[in-house]
């Protein structure tokens, strides 16, 4: 966050405090103070590292966009968006280009809920799905009302708004089936067995897919992993960039390693230490080679319809199994808020069955008599009587002392 002070000789100076850096620079002029803020954030938030002593020109103004044509939004907004630092990725540049190929020719006068509806059931007849369509609308909305809000431009985001609520009567838009693929123990047994025992697999992928059910991270994630991100006292691992619907870079979460879903995560990290060659990464591998050896064993065991994301939906209904809260889950999977947790828990009946069965044997089993100071240094010679007394029972048998 950018600050700004008159000095007393007249000259501002700017203060610029962001994802732990502060630069600050003195002007003649409160509009250069305020165009050099604008510039040290975006590039911060680009990754780069400016410092203070560098020279500073301002930089050159963009050229004026004329914009007469939806196409001409288009360009406006990823323009916009590239100034403060939130460049499209590689999901939404390719839809906006792909709208701009079909919509980028109309006129903002022809830009009606008429036209758009055209678009909605063209887009459906050549087989995009609801889901697909809906996307499609929702980037259409966002440049339509980032060109009247931030620009002035004349005009209005209700045609659209009309458009998907008549879409969505005709089926054509809908929401994406919250999916709730878990992989039966026997299949999760069999993926592990099959994936430690190929002598061609070149990945160690058995390992991968246990941490993956341990910490409930993404491919991506586990293969961005340094060995400098772990706390080996606390337990912990900072995940970086993790993803975020809002803002993935800088998005770096500290990660517990537990040993709650039937797989222990830091036992997994020394194993990978003990081959570890010298990557800065634990687990050096690309990400898209992890998502095919995953699809390879699955389709060699005729496991249908499991995908590498679903461990991550595993390990969060197994995290709740075992009982910890939606704060501590959250902590683990890195959501924010609990509604996206909840489309990742699926808990299995059976299994509340269970528990609640353990729970009332629980609490009907007989508790332990008290153990009085005298015993407590009786039950350190358990191990003395091979070991068949414990703590919740009976205590070991006291020898005679002829005094």
């Amino acid at each position: 966050m950018a600050t700004f002070k008159q000095l007393s000789s007249g000259h501002w100076r700017a203060q610029v405090r962001r994802k732990g850096r502060y630069l600050s620079q003195t002007f003649k002029r409160n509009s250069a103070a305020q165009e050099w803020a604008r510039d040290i954030e975006s590039r911060i938030d680009r990754g780069e590292t400016p410092t203070r002593t560098e020279r500073w020109e301002a930089p050159p103004p963009q050229p004026k966009i004329q914009v007469n044509t939806f196409g001409r939004m288009i360009d406006l907004h990823v323009r916009d968006m590239c100034e403060v630092g939130r460049a499209p990725r590689r999901t939404k540049d390719a839809t906006l280009q792909a709208l701009k190929a079909k919509l980028g020719a109309l006129r903002l006068d022809e830009l009606t809920r008429e036209r758009f509806i055209q678009f909605g059931r063209d887009r459906a007849r050549r087989g995009a799905g609801p889901v697909t369509v809906n996307i499609d609308f929702s980037y259409i909305r966002l440049v339509v009302a980032h060109a009247a809000a931030v620009h002035g431009v004349a005009v209005s985001p209700e045609p659209v708004e009309l458009a998907r609520i008549a879409l969505k009567r005709l089926g054509i838009i809908g929401k994406s089936r919250a999916r709730e693929r878990r992989p039966a123990a026997s299949e999760l047994e069999r993926l592990i067995g099959y994936l430690d025992a190929n002598p061609r697999q070149f990945i160690p992928m058995g390992r991968i897919v246990r941490f993956a059910v341990a910490t409930a991270m993404r491919q991506d994630e586990i293969a961005r992993i340094r060995w400098a991100d772990i706390d080996a006292e606390g337990r912990t691992v900072v995940v970086r960039d993790r993803k975020d619907p809002r803002d993935k870079a800088g998005n770096d979460q500290k990660t517990p390693l537990l040993d709650a879903t039937g797989f222990d995560a830091w036992s997994l990290i020394e194993e990978q230490r003990a081959g570890a060659g010298r990557d800065e990464r634990v687990f050096p591998y690309n990400p898209r080679s992890i998502g095919a050896a995953f699809r390879r064993a699955c389709r060699e065991l005729a496991i249908d319809d499991l995908h590498f994301h679903d461990l991550r939906h595993e390990a969060a209904s197994r995290l709740f199994e075992a009982g910890l809260s939606i704060e501590q889950v959250a902590l683990v999977t890195g959501h924010k808020d609990w509604k996206m947790l909840k489309r990742y828990t699926h808990l299995r009946p059976e299994h509340l069955y269970r528990r609640q069965v353990a729970l009332a044997e629980h609490q009907t089993a007989p508790r332990p008599a008290p153990v009085l100071p005298a015993a407590r240094a009786a039950f350190s010679l358990s191990a003395q009587w091979g070991g068949q007394y414990t703590a919740f029972g009976a205590s070991p048998p006291l020898r005679s002392s002829n005094r």
